[in-house]
């Protein structure tokens, strides 16, 4: 199987980081990757595979500079897993 993501870690240079949030959020955690490249079809599959690896709710926005995933719950491990396995470098905060 080929890596989808492949292209677009190679292409560019960047690091993720991923944190725990709950700020603004009435006390619930929300697993943060902020620092990807803004670019809508690699932010919209990325989500898709981790909504489905976590089997939590998620969405990216398009932030002003960088892309940013959200995803319901503390599943920081399990990203850093996935993020390692496709060669992504990230910093978990």
């Amino acid at each position: 199987m080929a890596d989808e993501f492949a292209k677009y870690v190679q292409s560019r240079n960047f690091t993720v980081k991923v944190k725990l949030d709950t700020a603004g959020r009435k006390g619930k955690q929300v697993t943060v990757l902020d620092g990807l490249p803004k670019q809508e079809l690699f932010l919209a599959e990325l989500v898709k595979s981790l909504k489905k690896l976590c089997g939590a709710g998620g969405t990216y926005v398009l932030d002003k500079k960088d892309g940013v995933v959200e995803l319901q719950g503390d599943h920081r491990d399990r990203v850093c897993g996935f993020l390692e396995k496709h060669q992504m470098k990230f910093v978990r905060t």
